[in-house]
């Protein structure tokens, strides 16, 4: 039902956000010239009826036609949506957008069906005779479907739901539609909500007093901005308190809400903050009669307040800080008294262990390696996907620039995606739209350990999963850096260059000497640079064995070689020779925690030239 739903809310927002340029367009001609607006300008304000009635609406009919039929489905939907527009009046009617997403759709398919009809059957010589005529044809009989029965109908349907917006604004009852908006949103149907039900009723109000209240449902930031201000206050888990500023500043200036959802799915209690955020922020625009002037998109506080009325602005702003004080009031206590023991710390680390099972047996080390294109896939494929394509594709660029990193919504990744990253709800629809593709499913796009392995793999070759031979519990393995990891007779300064096999073997036989590895990890380290280079960029080489018996390594640890004129790697030079052996599982581990540490390019370089190894230790350590 879940996924149904999703689909099905994907299917509607996908409609409407390729042309939310029109909608922002639309909404600023509206906020700024009309009678009320900032600027009042009678000639500029007799713009915006034409683009509510014919652009808006036109554009997404077509949008939806081409989803379904390609570019003749556009033509159709196109065509067909103009009947609706004329059956309820035209500009003196009202606004035809959930008629749009029912007749384009509908164009598509009928003119789809009737392609596969004439496939193999069409005469040679009259293929552009029949395939124009048949548009037009087709479009026709929809059109005058639509002026008769779609638009009337539609007409209906939007007065019945704006009579029962106003009943539950009259009755004070409008603030409980956050009961259902916000656990809607964390299930990515927050486009759907916004754009196919709201954005609709909207416009009809707006076209009405001026402004709407629906355009602030459920684009507030406030309610969100509270959750990730208790989880940068209040959390206890380093990693997620490290990465809400990120997300704070992602969420509440670049409006994509998204970014916070797994904070909440992480930990499913503090949906509530949000709820009686949204509740209080709802209330207070309703008892002072606010509402935007057009549809915010994305939900930054720039947008929503952009929309806001002139004599509005005032109360607007109040509301978003309503709505962040109250759900930071509501979070921090929640997040505080579980933070302990999250379950948002277990929850990761079962995703992460069934990304791992997922990848095992499907994949090898040699064909991820082999990646040429990477996919970030969320709900709508423009807001937290983009973001986090973005932040990998620079991450990746010095390393592998030979990939191609991209984003789009989950419902479209392109058949020839070797990689598809997807949040962990969306990974149902990842599967149906993408079974070619590897599937790396993640939490969080800022910080995520699934986005490290992966990063890892790409870099150097190496397995996303490696078997673990110990049976031993986590919680007694899950501290890495112990103190007999990296000690300080494993880190040689000052080495005057040498070859890249010379290094390699400099750095196994410091393994070998300090009691971490037999004698036989030594060639296994130089046959595994044979396979593909450890040199990873930025003057950084990690070389380390692969193929070798489970008792060559005796325990987990590491050295670090300097060589500050470099150790030629190919066509590149390695400054910092890193050699590494990871005891079972936690091989990958070790390689995330140094080059995590490492990914400071100001500490990267000090440590080529550094005799502080005191520093490195505490560096490396941390």
């Amino acid at each position: 039902m879940k996924n149904a739903l999703q689909r099905f809310g994907k299917f509607l927002s996908a409609m409407v956000m390729p042309n939310i340029g029109a909608f922002i367009a639309w909404g600023f001609i509206t906020a700024l010239f009309i009678a009320d607006g900032w600027f009042p300008n009678e000639q500029l304000a007799s713009i915006q009826p034409y683009m509510l009635t014919y652009l808006l609406p036109v554009l997404i009919a077509a949008t939806g036609g081409r989803m379904i039929g390609k570019d003749r489905g556009m033509v159709m939907g196109a065509i067909a949506i103009m009947g609706c527009i004329a059956g309820v009046g035209g500009v003196d009617g009202q606004p035809m957008l959930m008629a749009a997403m029912f007749m384009g759709p509908l164009a598509g398919w009928i003119i789809k069906k009737f392609d596969q009809m004439m496939e193999g059957h069409m005469p040679a010589g009259f293929e552009m005779l029949i395939n124009n005529f048949s548009v037009g044809i087709f479009g026709m009989i929809l059109a005058i479907f639509g002026y008769y029965l779609i638009g009337p109908l539609m007409e209906a349907i939007l007065a019945i739901l704006t009579m029962g917006v106003n009943v539950l604004i009259n009755h004070a009852l409008l603030p409980l539609v956050a009961i259902f908006v916000e656990p809607a949103k964390v299930l990515f149907l927050n486009n759907a909500i916004n754009h196919g039900i709201f954005t609709p009723i909207g416009i009809e109000q707006a076209s009405q007093t001026g402004r709407s209240i629906m355009y602030m449902l459920e684009a507030n930031p406030g309610p969100g901005l509270g959750v990730l201000l208790a989880y940068w206050i209040f959390s206890k888990d380093q990693a997620t308190k490290d990465s809400a500023p990120g997300a704070i500043i992602i969420h509440f200036f670049g409006g994509i809400h998204e970014i916070y959802f797994p904070y909440i799915l992480m930990n499913p209690i503090v949906i509530v903050a949000p709820i009686l955020g949204n509740i209080c922020a709802i209330a207070f625009y309703a008892l002072m009669g606010c509402g935007l002037q057009g549809p915010a998109s994305p939900g930054s506080i720039i947008a929503f307040m952009s929309m806001a009325p002139k004599d509005a602005i005032i109360p607007t702003a109040i509301g978003v800080i309503l709505g962040a004080g109250v759900s930071f009031a509501v979070a921090s206590p929640i997040i505080k008294m579980t933070s302990t023991k999250s379950q948002s710390l277990e929850e990761a680390k079962n995703q992460v262990s069934g990304m791992k099972a997922q990848a095992k047996g499907l994949i090898s080390a040699q064909n991820i390696f082999n990646a040429k294109k990477i996919v970030f896939a969320c709900d709508a494929g423009m807001g937290s996907s983009a973001m986090g394509a973005t932040k990998f594709r620079n991450r990746l660029k010095s390393v592998r620039p030979d990939i191609v990193v991209t984003n789009t919504s989950v419902d479209n990744i392109p058949s020839d995606c070797d990689i598809a990253v997807v949040q962990t709800v969306l990974q149902d629809r990842a599967k149906v739209c993408a079974p070619q593709a590897v599937l790396v499913t993640i939490k969080n796009f800022l910080a995520d350990p699934a986005l490290d392995e992966l990063y890892f793999q790409l870099s150097t070759g190496d397995a996303l999963v490696t078997e673990a031979t110990s049976e031993e519990p986590e919680e007694e393995t899950s501290s890495l850096f112990a103190s007999d990891v990296l000690i300080k007779d494993g880190i040689l300064l000052r080495q005057k260059s040498v070859s890249k096999e010379e290094a390699i073997t400099a750095s196994g036989e410091l393994l070998v000497q300090l009691g971490y590895v037999t004698q036989d990890y030594v060639p296994a380290m130089l046959e595994r640079e044979k396979i593909v280079t450890t040199y990873i960029g930025m003057g950084l080489a990690i070389p380390h064995g692969t193929t070798h018996g489970d008792d060559t390594i005796k325990k987990t640890g590491i050295v670090l070689l300097q060589y500050p004129d470099g150790v030629t790697f190919g066509e590149e030079k390695a400054q910092l020779v890193i050699g590494i052996a990871g005891k079972g599982g936690e091989h990958m581990e070790v390689l995330s925690k140094v080059c995590t540490a490492l990914e400071d390019e100001a500490v990267l370089e000090k440590m080529k030239t550094t005799q502080d190894k005191d520093w490195i230790l505490q560096i490396l350590t941390k």
